[in-house]
């Protein structure tokens, strides 16, 4: 079975968003994900759930298993089934899916979020952020800046567009100032 994206060998080679865009960038993926958080695990559970033809199904599953995102483990010997777990990368993708749906409720479920999550320990709803762990602080994304990690060197990524320079302000017409 092939992946459900060939690999971007080019500029975007470099860009950790592109490559992790490889492996779960595309809808099937992501809902096949979900359904892994949510303890759905065999084939034909995934198949029902998603409404998703076989041969697609079969695709997506090939290719998160190559890519290390899930592992394939056999429960029935005769006939031979399998069913489809997380691994310890796949469920580090728990926040990015997280963060969707989250995106999803807020911007585009009209009536409120079809789902809310909880801890379920306590029963509080679950709230995503970006904390400093060196500060306590918690902030937005306007205050996260990108410098260059230890892969820009053999892999730079490619640098942002510089930004366009301002329009040179008109001289002030003659005109305009007289009495």
């Amino acid at each position: 079975m092939t992946p459900t994206r060939q690999p971007d060998t080019s500029h975007d080679a470099a860009c950790s968003i592109a490559r992790a865009l490889d492996v779960v960038g595309d809808r099937w993926s992501i809902l096949i994900l979900r359904d892994s958080f949510r303890g759905i695990r065999r084939f034909e559970e995934i198949r029902r759930d998603l409404g998703i033809p076989r041969a697609v199904l079969s695709d997506r599953l090939a290719a998160l298993v190559a890519s290390g995102v899930l592992a394939r483990r056999q429960y029935l010997d005769h006939p031979p089934r399998h069913e489809y777990r997380l691994t310890d990368m796949g469920r580090e993708l728990s926040p990015i899916l997280v963060a969707l749906m989250q995106w999803g409720d807020r911007w585009l479920s009209e009536d409120g979020p079809p789902t809310v999550l909880v801890h379920e320990p306590c029963g509080t709803e679950v709230d995503l952020h970006f904390h400093c762990r060196a500060c306590g602080v918690d902030f937005g994304p306007t205050e996260i800046a990108g410098h260059p990690g230890p892969g820009a060197e053999n892999a730079p990524c490619p640098a942002p567009a510089p930004a366009p320079a301002p329009a040179p302000s008109p001289s002030p017409d003659p005109a305009d100032s007289a009495p």
